[in-house]
């Protein structure tokens, strides 16, 4: 494995974006198929460049200009912003009030320091495999949910680089809604509630919505694994000492006498399902004080903030993370369980391996490249001799069935128009 180095930016990133960042899938996916007039012109980019000197507003007319930008500005991270109702980078030559943000992908942000109350293993920034699993967890039951409860089909799963996930849900009607039907969304998928200073962070009614019942079910897969071996949430007084705050003070008062005992965290769960259990006609609240526990410590904290604003900025898919090297890269949900943060390929790992394979070339042991051969075939080859190869391929996969949905879109239309 190759180590990324920091100090090494500034000479890998300019071959990244010229022969490995995959610009041609990039523009297809943001473009749209090219329905709307200027779409893509009208998009917004945010470059940060070395020295976090911050650059907004940037738009550009078409792949090549993009190319070219990032060959001359080397950013050291890409943002992707709204659609507005011009070009960005013409947005100081307009009248106050005439540059407005009109369209973007609902967008969502999972990061693990957000999780940091209730996970031992890692704080902060960082992330091990053991707590991995809860963003594993909030992408099966996030999925789930756009998917089923919304009808939204297109939805790409991302890896920030560093200790998070981001999801973009790129249907038409997605793009198109409102800042309230945003926000509605988000309050919708959202469970966890509070600051630091709540203690109690999941207030369950009575039935249970069944959109929380499908999310406990997935919870429940995880869950003994995770929290109770993992994470070993009831194995110290000091542990399980923050979980019996979450619980009615009459099962609070029973399990800590039952606790002492000396047992595991899966035995301390059976005892404390069971207390809940037998104290169920005691109290008005807490007939769920054990699912409550369960959703508390695994369910996905979402930043509500970059669902609901449509002119919000994300990390773009395929930005290089400055501080780990590690590429941005899509999901394939189809192998959630086996993806690893840790062995996504670094900038510093596929320009090495580039590398290695363009000495071979020079020494002549793989054909030589015909004359006719363009930048983009060329290209298109370069990523595929590096391990960004599989990630780009997910990509790809995702932008096939979203252009076979508008085709499919576009066929229906014309078939209404025949019949009329």
């Amino acid at each position: 494995m190759v180590d990324f180095n920091a100090e090494s930016l500034p000479d890998l990133l300019p071959l990244y974006y010229r022969r490995l960042f995959p610009c041609y899938q990039y523009y297809r996916w943001l473009n749209y198929g090219g329905v709307v007039k200027n779409y893509f012109q009208n998009r917004e980019f945010s470059f940060t460049l070395k020295d976090d000197i911050y650059v907004r507003y940037q738009s550009f007319s078409n792949q090549s200009e993009l190319e070219k930008e990032m060959l001359k500005m080397i950013p050291y991270k890409i943002d992707i912003g709204a659609v507005y109702s011009h070009r960005p980078n013409q947005h100081n030559t307009l009248k106050s009030g005439a540059f407005q943000a009109q369209e973007k992908e609902l967008v969502f942000d999972i990061d693990m320091t957000d999780y940091d109350d209730v996970r031992k293993c890692c704080s902060s920034a960082d992330i091990c495999p053991k707590c991995w699993t809860l963003m594993t967890i909030a992408i099966r039951i996030l999925d789930r949910a756009l998917k089923e409860d919304f009808g939204f089909e297109h939805r790409l799963w991302v890896y920030s680089g560093r200790r998070g996930v981001h999801c973009w849900v790129c249907d038409k009607s997605a793009r198109q809604l409102s800042q309230a039907a945003r926000s509605a969304v988000a309050e919708y998928l959202s469970l966890v509630k509070g600051g630091e200073e709540v203690i109690k962070k999941v207030q369950l009614s009575d039935p249970i919505h069944p959109f929380i019942r499908k999310s406990l079910k997935v919870v429940e897969d995880y869950f003994e694994e995770y929290a109770l071996v993992g994470q070993d949430i009831l194995g110290s007084k000091e542990s399980w000492s923050k979980v019996l705050a979450l619980l009615p003070d009459m099962v609070r008062e029973t399990l800590q006498k039952d606790f002492q005992r000396g047992r595991s965290s899966v035995q301390r769960w059976e005892q404390l399902k069971k207390a809940v259990k037998d104290h169920q006609g005691d109290f008005k609240r807490g007939l769920h004080a054990d699912k409550e526990v369960m959703l508390q410590y695994c369910y996905p904290r979402l930043d509500l903030n970059v669902s609901k604003g449509v002119n919000h900025l994300l990390k773009s898919p395929f930005s290089v993370h400055p501080k780990t090297g590690r590429i941005s890269v899509p999901i394939d949900l189809k192998k959630l369980d086996q993806f690893d943060p840790f062995t996504v390929p670094t900038i510093n790992l596929i320009c090495h391996e580039l590398d290695s394979v363009s000495k071979k070339e020079e020494e002549g042991e793989e054909e030589k490249q015909s004359e006719g051969e363009t930048e983009v075939k060329r290209r298109t080859r370069d990523y595929k001799r590096t391990s960004l190869a599989p990630y780009v391929k997910v990509f790809e996969q995702f932008l096939d069935k979203m252009e076979q949905s508008r085709r499919g879109e576009l066929l229906s239309q014309s078939d209404l128009q025949k019949d009329f």
